[in-house]
């Protein structure tokens, strides 16, 4: 059974940085897609940051650029996003999620087929 558990969130003063973690399970991270998707109250949910672990592609949503880190850990089948220069937009839950494919970046989030219980980010001024 696939599984993905994220952790990490908490409150953060804005500029300051947080790392949070997907540990998978039931499957390995190098034969996944995994996408970072966060969703604010009253919006919909969107991808912030995906990644294809077999080829070290990565996406990034503009809004996070130069801020965010996508990265894996194939050893620990761990997938982090690194977020560091937090604003208070970016408060939300973050959720990551796998599907099955390699060497492809997947953003559309009704591609993925597994989705951990998120996470909630909260940045205050």
């Amino acid at each position: 059974e696939v599984q993905l558990v994220e952790s990490g969130g908490g409150l953060v003063q804005a500029g300051g940085s947080l790392r949070l973690s997907c540990a998978g399970s039931g499957f390995t991270v190098d034969d996944y897609a995994i996408g970072w998707f966060r969703q604010a109250p009253g919006k919909e949910r969107e991808a912030v940051s995906c990644m294809s672990s077999s080829d070290n592609s990565t996406y990034y949503a503009d809004s996070v650029k130069g801020r965010f880190t996508i990265s894996a850990d194939s050893a620990k089948n761990t997938v982090y996003l690194q977020m560091n220069s937090l604003k208070p937009e970016d408060t939300a839950v973050y959720y990551c999620a796998a599907v099955k494919v390699r060497h492809l970046t997947v953003v559309f989030a009704p591609l993925y087929d597994y989705w951990g219980q998120g996470t909630q980010v909260t940045v205050s001024l």
